[in-house]
């Protein structure tokens, strides 16, 4: 397969699962996915999500070539910008955390919970999108077209997303049933939850390739916008069964797995 083909396939497969995830509305006849299911995808995901997060998107950064400021400070700003970025949008947009049970962002009587959960699952699909696609403009850049070696990491880092967006799609699709009525309803909107996502990583690949001089600032900063994820919302979730660790032992799984592959093939 060639690199752009790879591309392809690694931002359609984020999109794809959201699809999937959202149809398991036609299958559950209950209003929500089984706590245990929903911890344990989210235990693969995060322990995908961080192996990716340090060898495809920080790794990357701090083996960057700058001559105009030391190498550490352009990692250390950015991945805080990235946290950062996204602990405002979080207190910026009304939305609702399922792990905890809690509203979180501008107070509204507008939306109702479902939306909320909706907005929630949409802003964060941004940053995801964008890391994947700036994983992906690395790839492309030091693609030599006679190894899959660069394309690795990228995609290593769209299967844990694609993992996560699987359950994420899966909530909002049945949140939406249960306060609706609709299977088709809660399908459309549960995909359409995920739309932003492809979006925002062809926006993040074609502007990575397009400004060579800001790939360390833009890696670093999808690093960061990773981790506020993996913090603030994966690990609460995988970790809401404190008797069984049915989502910690996933996470641990997925990430002694994935950094294997990483190590061995990248």
């Amino acid at each position: 397969m060639s690199a752009t083909g790879s591309a392809i396939l690694g931002i359609s497969l984020i999109f794809a699962c959201t699809i999937i995830g959202a149809a398991l509305v036609f299958v559950f006849k209950t209003k929500e996915i089984s706590p245990k299911l929903n911890q344990v995808f989210t235990g693969l995901a995060a322990g995908i999500m961080l192996s990716a997060a340090i060898f495809s998107l920080l790794l990357p950064s701090v083996e960057s070539e700058i001559s105009y400021m030391p190498v550490w400070a352009v990692v250390g700003i950015s991945v805080a910008i990235g946290a950062v970025f996204l602990w405002g949008i979080d207190k910026i947009v009304p939305h609702f955390h399922t792990a905890d049970n809690k509203e979180e962002g501008i107070k509204t009587l507008s939306l109702s919970r479902t939306s909320k959960m909706f907005l929630a699952v949409t802003i964060h699909n941004i940053p995801e999108g964008l890391a994947v696609g700036i994983a992906y403009s690395v790839a492309l850049a030091s693609w030599t077209g006679d190894s899959s070696n660069a394309l690795w990491g990228a995609l290593i880092l769209a299967i844990g997303i694609g993992v996560q967006n699987i359950p994420e799609g899966a909530v909002v699709a049945l949140a939406i049933k249960g306060e609706t009525g609709s299977s088709v309803k809660g399908f459309l909107l549960g995909v359409c939850s995920g739309v932003v996502e492809p979006i925002a990583a062809v926006i993040g690949l074609f502007l990575a390739m397009q400004i060579q001089v800001v790939m360390p600032w833009a890696l670093a900063f999808a690093a960061g916008c990773m981790l506020y994820v993996i913090v603030e919302e994966m690990i609460p979730e995988m970790k809401s069964d404190t008797v069984h660790h049915h989502g910690v032992w996933a996470f641990i799984i997925s990430f002694i797995g994935m950094t294997i592959m990483e190590i061995a093939l990248g």
